[in-house]
């Protein structure tokens, strides 16, 4: 029987972030063809493959082909236990992926050759800089015309202010792409364009065999001796402890579609990647080895399965082992759950478990008792942090656009709102509800799933707003007559806390010098 001590060590964590369109569904998809979880690649695109596992699922997705919701997918590979959090790389959809990253140990990000660092890569990088979660990066589609590997690196330091250290290195780009050179394990690894399968590997005993002049030729050999003799110049010695550190991110070349490239980075993440860490709570830091179970929702997901309306809490575990069946407390509610039926995915494709360990996801039926940012622990009380709102920059109101429908639209807005998709505020002037966004999209996205999920049709009526942002006072009577001043712009959000709905930056700049006993929140966590 393994000991909990070896179920951590085997699992890794992660979540995948890109720009949209630089492969990261692409490279989700390879990452399960090597773990055996689906057997046939191009599952997201093509529509005659119904049968295989993929991680865009949503109808929405399927039409617009982008990513709205962090997929998570779990498998096996040699003697690991990988678990992968597909996330959007579309930037409307940035809230959710800024939540997942907290239930990540570490990151993969992929950057397209041609394209480079884009500014939601920054962003994310950003995020992920403030934990200092370790990251390899993957720079893709290598088989199409791009720019010179070494201004690719001198970018991603740049731009994401963070050392690299290139483990693999490309034999030519484009039309003329001929293989990559595996620095982190000697071998090289020619290209032939195919999507199924893996291309052929020649075994070498270092970089000046002549079985590297035979496959590729000589002038495209001497050159990748020049390009690695140049790279143990500049770049320093790969040391794993400045990766789990944070301090230097391994950079991989390769092309998802073609499959290519992929093995060696799934090889050497399996090997440097951190196993699950210890999370700071308010109270205490808590370690994976502890015996008592503890985990947080970090994503709540509505209708994973059309037929039934049911609603799907994900809990990444924190420390403990999680069994099915045994009391759990609830820590904001103070009630103690149990739970019949917890879930592990792959994509889609869901199966019951009957124990979970530290760094994996499982999914928790809900019919409303979670909300995102819930701790649930083995009966210690604890306060996982760093799970925000963020104050949303977009606004409208909603309408129902079929009298006959009030209920459903009710509850699809419930569900939907839950999932962390938006916020809804009530104006408390004239009581019409307002949903605020990230992004354009998202309304879409809230139209189309209220009509094909719930049969509940809306319609959104202009509202030119700059911010809503938290109030709060230590004083009663200031906050009771700024509401009174501002009474026209006041609104509650779902947990009934005051928000204030300023319509411009000097409006709010105003508000905030006239009443100085007032404190505006531009997040939702204070």
């Amino acid at each position: 029987m393994p000991s909990i001590d070896d179920e951590i060590s085997r699992r890794r964590t992660f979540a995948i972030i890109s720009h949209p369109d630089a492969g990261k569904t692409t490279l989700t998809e390879k990452l399960l063809l090597f773990g055996g979880a689906i057997h046939i690649a191009g599952a997201v695109k093509s529509n005659k493959i119904k049968k295989t596992a993929t991680s865009d699922w949503m109808e929405i997705e399927k039409q617009r082909g982008i990513s709205v919701a962090t997929s998570v997918m779990g498998f096996n590979y040699g003697d690991y236990k990988i678990n992968i959090l597909d996330t959007p790389g579309h930037q409307d959809f940035a809230e959710d992926t800024y939540r997942t990253l907290t239930a990540v140990d570490s990151v993969i990000i992929v950057v397209d050759v041609a394209k480079g660092v884009e500014q939601q890569t920054r962003k994310l990088m950003e995020v992920c800089r403030m934990r200092n979660t370790p990251v390899i990066i993957f720079v893709n589609k290598l088989d199409r015309e791009g720019r010179d590997p070494f201004e690719i690196l001198d970018e991603l330091e740049a731009e994401l202010k963070v050392n690299v250290r290139p483990l693999s290195w490309p034999i030519n780009i484009g039309a003329k792409f001929k293989g990559v050179y595996n620095i982190y394990e000697n071998t090289l690894d020619l290209f032939t364009p195919d999507k199924q399968k893996v291309s052929e590997r020649v075994e070498i005993d270092n970089v000046n065999d002549e079985r590297i002049d035979a496959a590729v030729g000589a002038q495209d050999a001497s050159k990748l001796r020049e390009d690695l003799e140049l790279i143990e110049g500049v770049y320093p010695e790969f040391e794993v402890a400045d990766y789990l550190a944070g301090k230097v991110a391994p950079v991989f070349f390769g092309s998802a579609l073609n499959t290519f490239g992929v093995k060696e980075l799934l090889d050497c993440f399996v090997e440097i990647a951190p196993s699950p860490r210890p999370i700071v709570a308010e109270e205490r830091e808590i370690r994976p080895e502890e015996p008592g179970f503890s985990g947080f929702v970090f994503k709540i997901h509505a209708n994973m399965d059309p037929n039934h309306r049911s609603c799907i809490a994900f809990v990444k575990i924190c420390s403990g082992k999680f069994e099915r069946n045994a009391p759990y407390k609830h820590i904001r509610s103070g009630k103690v759950m149990k739970f019949a039926a917890p879930t592990a995915f792959m994509a889609q494709k869901k199966s019951i478990v009957d124990e979970a360990y530290p760094g994996d996801i499982v999914g928790i039926p809900d019919t409303g008792n979670f909300k995102i940012g819930d701790t649930i622990t083995s009966g210690e009380t604890l306060h996982f942090k760093g799970l925000p709102s963020f104050s949303p920059e977009m606004f409208k109101y909603i309408e129902n656009a079929d009298p006959m429908k009030s209920k459903q639209l009710e509850k699809g807005l419930q569900q939907l709102m839950d999932e962390g998709v938006a916020q809804l505020f009530v104006n408390q002037f004239n009581g019409r509800k307002i949903v605020g966004t990230v992004g354009q999209l998202q309304f879409e996205v809230i139209q189309y799933r209220l009509l094909h999920e719930y049969g509940a049709q809306c319609r959104w009526e202009p509202l030119s707003l700059y911010k809503a942002c938290w109030v709060t006072s230590d004083d009663a009577d200031a906050l009771a007559a700024f509401k009174k001043r501002k009474h026209q712009f006041m609104a509650v959000d779902r947990e009934g806390r005051d928000v204030f709905l300023a319509d411009s930056s000097y409006v709010l700049q105003m508000a905030q010098a006239d009443f100085p006993k007032i404190s505006f929140y531009f997040s939702s966590e204070f």
